[in-house]
């Protein structure tokens, strides 16, 4: 997930700007170094927002926690994306572009050295869990001033009319990253045997890794050209004024979009940090049939009792193939939302993923591995076409409107522990009854949209 994008528009948007102008502003000036730049950003955001979904079910092994328990691994992480958002625009404002992004690569640098000192602490799993969610929060609140910066900057980065198509190729690099950080997170933590990792002494080695690569984006941000543009919009007032406008709390298409986008928050963070949790539990995930193991390589599979089974590396190098169903949706998704109406197409995927979500708890074997990993596919363009549905039609309230949009991202924070206690009491497969419902509650927005949306044009008339 990511700070909000400036998202399409609700139905078929006009013709695509030419290829030449995309990144070249009215004065004529190319930036498609510092696009390039910030389309790094966003790789390296859901690099680290990836490797973190790995987390629970090695804190489980190492450190004894319950499924409740490690899903403060997410409510760490995105508390820091909820707390921070405002205070990075602000900052970005004193400050400039540059400036909040060399201070977000900071604070990430240094929450990821932290993870040296804390694989080395000797005290209680309590403890210990302590500090490493303490150095996840604070690499999360440097994300907080890249995402927050990032999605703005890369819609002004050229004419404004290509804008959204500016946003979504970035945002497609976000997506990028996310496949690969389960593979570097779990080439480190998750076992290759039938032996679970109990030690969390190799932990510090991808997010040194990060660091370094924090580091020379640090260097290229120091020196490269970052200019402090500014949105032609932001500058124009509407002829009414702000005070014929009413508020944003009788504008019901918006109201409950933040409550859509909060359950979709939750869903997606819930399903991607128990993703490797289903996979490895024998009561959801069967055996391996002998085809596919004679497929696999010898890290990603084990034979017990004469049956192969998957490793947690192989769990999830899957939770990578999914991510990769995940890019394809976005990009595909992007295309898709030119021509049809954003709520119709929320809806459908909505409904798809309800669909999807009751097979995994049906407990089908493959079939509900299956159903899982092509929900990912259905989630992916849900985060941003919610921006674009509560957005519509609000003129000069809409920077306001995305502010609090980004408060939705708590949902991702909070509803994943609900999510870990369900499979604590019940199992896993009752945990995913979660996500089905927020799904239900998305399709039902997305549905009525348009009854909501033409009700607040009829109370301005």
């Amino acid at each position: 997930m990511s700070a909000p994008p400036a998202a399409p528009a609700p139905g078929p948007t006009g013709p695509t700007p030419r290829p030449d102008g995309m990144f070249r502003t009215p004065d004529g000036r190319s930036h498609v170094l510092t696009f390039v730049l910030v389309c790094c950003l966003f790789c390296l955001s859901g690099l680290c927002n990836g490797m973190i979904d790995v987390l629970n079910k090695h804190f489980q092994n190492s450190l004894q926690v319950t499924k409740a328990q490690s899903g403060l691994v997410q409510g760490f992480w995105y508390a820091g994306y909820f707390l921070l958002a405002l205070p990075a625009g602000l900052f970005a404002r004193r400050f400039g572009y540059r400036g909040g992004i060399l201070f977000g690569l900071s604070v990430i640098t240094i929450g990821c050295i932290c993870f040296v000192p804390v694989t080395k602490i000797v005290a209680s799993q309590a403890v210990v869990f302590a500090t490493f969610l303490l150095a996840l929060g604070l690499i999360a609140c440097g994300f907080t001033f890249i995402e927050t910066i990032a999605n703005p900057y890369a819609t002004v980065l050229g004419s404004p009319a290509a804008g959204v198509a500016r946003i979504n190729l970035a945002q497609g690099c976000n997506a990028v990253g996310w496949i690969f950080g389960p593979l570097l997170g779990g080439s480190f933590i998750l076992s290759k045997t039938a032996q679970v990792n109990t030690s969390n002494a190799r932990l510090f080695v991808p997010y040194l890794i990060v660091a370094g690569i924090v580091t020379v984006l640090i260097a290229a941000f120091a020196t490269a050209p970052v200019p402090d543009l500014q949105a032609a919009q932001e500058s124009e007032a509407t002829p009414q004024g702000p005070a014929q406008e009413r508020p944003l709390s009788q504008e019901w298409h918006f109201i409950l979009a933040i409550a859509s986008q909060f359950l979709y928050c939750a869903a997606q963070i819930g399903i991607f940090g128990y993703f490797i949790n289903f996979l490895k539990d024998p009561q959801c995930t069967p055996a391996l049939p002998s085809w596919l193991a004679g497929m696999l390589s010898p890290g990603m599979k084990f034979l017990h009792e004469g049956v192969w089974h998957i490793t947690d590396y192989c769990a999830g190098a899957m939770l990578s193939l999914a991510f990769v169903l995940f890019t394809i949706g976005r990009f595909s998704g992007s295309a898709l939302l030119r021509f049809a109406p954003a709520h119709l197409v929320l809806g459908i995927y909505a409904l798809c993923n309800v669909a999807l979500m009751f097979l995994v708890f049906l407990g089908l074997g493959w079939i509900s591995v299956g159903a899982l990993i092509l929900s990912f596919f259905f989630m992916s363009i849900m985060y941003p076409t919610h921006f674009a549905l509560a957005i519509r039609g609000l003129g000069e309230r809409t920077k306001l409107a995305s502010s609090w949009m980004v408060t939705a991202i708590v949902g991702g924070s909070v509803m994943p522990v609900l999510m870990g206690w369900l499979a604590d009491h019940y199992s896993m497969r009752v945990g995913f009854l979660m996500p089905m419902v927020c799904f239900a509650c998305i399709m039902a927005y997305g549905f009525a949209w348009p009854r909501l949306f033409n009700r607040a044009l009829a109370s301005e008339k």
